[in-house]
């Protein structure tokens, strides 16, 4: 575990994020061996999960928290029955650091056998008077396990946070304690020292660079890596590491290229996932963001996804990019909250602190229909999440066009360049990119 790393992209994950996490720790694991896993910091949207679907892959671990928990930490140490002589444990103990686990037939926690509960029992058994009593070592030893344990020693769950329970176990007398399932059922044993050092998750970052947009609780975590291709908010490390932010359109772009620097090909559900990454963060090559660089990543991962034997055999980038696009498309079939929330990014400017957030359609007339109800969601929003104000970017995937809904619109905003529509709205054309076109010009505004 200790050498286990983390790829990683941020919170309201879209399909770049994780084509770049699932392609960047495939590289590093055949690459350099790295024990690397895949991860997500939220759950898949629609258009991430038909393309899992379509390239015969599974999401990667959930992985909403950084902060160290119980199972870092736990050692499945050898386990004696309660009814077991004494000597089973004392065996376990001499092999150990001084304990031995107590578990029943049905896998809970009895107890441990400690130097402190192993002297209780000699107490017990030669009583206040030793030089009055005769006890050999084999009668001590063939007494029951039951007879000799601490049965006090606290439980803490497997996936739980340290720092939840740091108080708890700063008051508890003892050093030792249990780790247990969800069921309550043995998985290891811990020690305080440990527990009050563990080691921090290894982490690394894919496209994104900012904390407010990262797991939580990174700063308990080891950040060894960023590979981005967002502007910069990135935070403070304690010691140098490895970053990269290129002007590219899609993350998946960039860790193509490391792919290809590396000398290597990825499997075709691979590169079909890095592909699709690529494709819906350029719009099929058709954002303001596409470079040179993207147009020759998608050749690159088309040839190695559209193989005879793939998934995607007999795809072309346009037919495969249309039917991803065409997968996160429609507002009608889903729910005001999961629009408004499924591709949301935090930003924080002149004093305020808002979110946008951006549903792709095939047809803006689509947005007339759900108009009142997205515009109650965003409310919601914002009030859960405490921020000065909300914007809904609806972007016509097809004819590359915007409107813009805002909550609570301050009034530096009243000088964007989208005209007002009677809907209230705003008619941003031309603009699909969030990134490169419509937050420079909020961020211009609010700065000034």
């Amino acid at each position: 575990m200790s050498d286990r790393v983390y790829v990683i992209g941020h919170v309201n994950p879209d399909t770049d994020t994780i084509a770049a996490a699932m392609g960047y720790a495939w590289l590093l694991h055949e690459r350099d061996l790295a024990d690397t896993v895949p991860a997500r910091a939220g759950a898949v949207n629609p258009q991430t999960a038909w393309v899992l679907k379509k390239v015969g892959l599974e999401p990667p671990l959930l992985l909403n928290d950084a902060s160290p928990r119980f199972e870092a930490v736990a050692l499945r140490l050898d386990t004696a029955l309660p009814d077991a002589p004494l000597r089973e444990a004392w065996a376990i103990a001499s092999r150990t650091w001084g304990v031995a686990p107590i578990v029943t037939e049905e896998g809970v926690p009895f107890g441990l056998v400690t130097g402190k509960s192993l002297f209780g029992l000699v107490s017990q058994l030669v009583g206040p008077n030793p030089q009055r009593r005769d006890i050999r070592l084999t009668e001590i030893l063939d007494t029951p396990c039951r007879e000799a344990c601490d049965t006090r020693v606290p439980k803490f769950a497997f996936n739980g946070r340290i720092r939840d329970s740091l108080n708890r176990i700063l008051r508890e007398e003892g050093d030792d304690f249990f780790v247990v399932d969800e069921k309550g059922n043995y998985m290891g044993v811990c020690r305080q020292r440990d527990l009050l050092n563990p080691p921090r998750l290894k982490v690394i970052l894919v496209d994104h660079n900012e904390p407010r947009q990262a797991i939580a609780n990174l700063e308990e975590a080891e950040l060894l890596e960023i590979l981005d291709h967002h502007r910069l908010g990135n935070p403070s490390t304690h010691v140098p590491i490895k970053f990269t932010v290129d002007i590219v359109g899609s993350t998946s772009t960039l860790v193509s290229e490391k792919i290809e620097e590396a000398g290597l090909s990825a499997p075709p559900p691979i590169a079909g996932m890095l592909l699709a990454g690529l494709l819906s963060d350029t719009l099929i090559l058709t954002s303001p963001t596409t470079t040179e660089r993207d147009k020759k990543a998608a050749e690159r991962l088309a040839r190695w996804a559209f193989v005879r034997s793939g998934p995607l055999a007999g795809e072309t980038i346009q037919s495969y990019g249309q039917q991803v696009l065409n997968a996160s498309a429609g507002l009608a079939a889903r729910a005001p909250e999961e629009i408004v929330s499924t591709d949301l990014k935090l930003y924080e400017a002149g004093g305020y602190r808002f979110a946008i957030a951006q549903a792709e359609v095939t047809d803006l007339v689509q947005l007339t229909e759900t108009q009142e109800k997205l515009l109650t969601a965003l409310t919601a929003l914002r009030d859960k999440r405490a921020l000065d104000f909300v914007m809904l970017m609806v972007t016509d995937v097809v004819r590359g066009s915007s409107r813009l809904l805002l909550t609570n619109e301050p009034p530096e905003l009243s000088d964007l360049p989208y005209p007002p529509q009677p809907d209230g709205t705003r008619l941003a054309e031309g603009v699909v990119s969030r990134k490169k076109q419509l937050l420079p010009v909020v961020l211009g505004l609010l700065e000034r």
